[in-house]
């Protein structure tokens, strides 16, 4: 039979299994939290083409005023 464990080895065993439930959750948050920058920059790069559109208009507005 194993022997009893003691007050501070039971203590240890809950605060590990806290601690690794804890751990488990900021993986998860770290997770949708990448996706969620993931879908920013996908959502950023549709506009690339825009701007760039924008862009050329300006240069050509500029060249115009002068």
């Amino acid at each position: 039979a194993a022997p009893e464990k003691s007050y501070f080895e039971q203590q240890r065993e809950m605060l590990v299994g806290e601690i690794a439930q804890s751990l488990e959750h900021v993986l998860q948050n770290i997770n949708k939290l990448n996706r969620s920058l993931e879908e920013v920059i996908a959502v950023g790069n549709e506009f690339s083409p825009v701007e760039a559109l924008w862009s050329q208009f300006e240069n050509v507005m500029a060249k115009d005023a002068e």
